[in-house]
């Protein structure tokens, strides 16, 4: 009953889905959250709220590392706006505990993997 007052949750759910590209393709992503794929093109469905170390390796290319970090969305800030008018601070409180508001940035991660020398 709780996230029925929950703009967010309701209309954007808890996860989402995440790609990764790479020129060249083939590349192997893998995440500190425990998520990894062999080859590139790689699409995940994600925790909204995760933020996240990712690593793409490919033989004869420079390894690349960075973050994957979390923001508000237009659309996560218009579920939170109909907390106000219809889910009051229960229905902000689910939207914030569950990550619905948020979007995972970059979102999609495209790496152009450096040849190593």
């Amino acid at each position: 009953m709780l996230a029925l007052t929950a703009c967010a949750t309701v209309t954007r759910g808890t996860n989402t889905t995440w790609t990764v590209e790479t020129e060249p393709s083939g590349a192997t992503v893998k995440t500190s959250n425990q998520f990894a794929c062999d080859a590139t093109p790689c699409t995940f469905k994600m925790p909204r709220k995760s933020e996240f170390g990712v690593t793409i390796s490919k033989d004869g290319y420079k390894t690349w590392s960075g973050q994957v970090t979390t923001r508000v969305s237009g659309a996560g800030g218009a579920g939170m706006a109909g907390n106000v008018l219809l889910g009051g601070v229960i229905g902000a409180g689910v939207d914030v505990a569950s990550g619905a508001m948020l979007d995972l940035e970059p979102n999609p991660l495209i790496i152009k993997l450096e040849p190593q020398d």
